[in-house]
């Protein structure tokens, strides 16, 4: 059965370029980002691959672990990042799992139904500190990723996870936020004493209430 928001991330034991890990205990309180990549030595990967690594502080800072997967072998990962890190101007600071196996892929389901058996397309798994599954994003393999976009995702998890608030569409962290239509009216200067705006009586907004 494929994987669903809410669902416990499997937990596994890999080699990566980083050594033996397991992913829950990697991840320990921290949230998480897995994202698989079709195979080395492909250009979309190696680019996608240089976007994240330049991105490491930003998820450091949200408290999110990144790790990477792709099929082939470590020696094979290994040699490929001195391309990603000549060519993109970066260095892979971040684990890449060898699942040569595949034991990681069947697990979240990341073989590429249309093409060859090793082909993992482009999954991106965004796991919080409670070890669920927050977002699942599956690109084909011609279209990299938008790593701001993760991050603004992941800003809005972590928002939306703490307080009864959702975001609107092409929210950007510190703009304002809709509050949830479970809380009611005469609630909403305690909860959020910033002020509010009535637009509609189900469409109630206040300034994002972490800042």
């Amino acid at each position: 059965m494929s994987l669903r928001l809410g669902d416990t991330a499997p937990d596994f034991t890999a080699e990566t370029t980083a050594g033996k890990i397991n992913f829950h205990e990697y991840l320990g309180d921290s949230w998480g980002i897995l994202f698989s990549h079709p195979a080395d030595y492909t250009p979309v990967c190696t680019t996608e691959l240089g976007a994240a690594a330049k991105l490491k502080d930003e998820f450091d800072k949200r408290n999110v672990k990144m790790l990477a997967l792709s099929v082939d072998g470590l020696e094979s990962h290994k040699a490929w990042i001195n391309d990603i890190n000549e060519t993109q101007h970066t260095t892979v600071n971040f684990p890449i799992i060898a699942d040569e196996d595949r034991k990681v892929s069947d697990l979240y389901d990341m073989i590429h139904p249309n093409s060859n058996e090793n082909f993992t397309v482009r999954s991106v798994f965004i796991i919080g500190n409670d070890k669920k599954i927050k977002l699942i994003i599956t690109y084909p393999a011609s279209t990299g990723r938008n790593f701001d976009e993760l991050l603004r995702v992941i800003d809005s998890l972590q928002l939306t996870a703490n307080y009864s608030v959702a975001t609107p569409a092409n929210w950007k962290h510190g703009e304002d936020v809709v509050i949830a239509p479970a809380i009611k009216n005469e609630d909403i200067p305690t909860k959020f004493p910033k002020g509010h705006k009535e637009i509609k009586p189900y469409l109630r907004t206040t300034p994002q209430p972490n800042i």
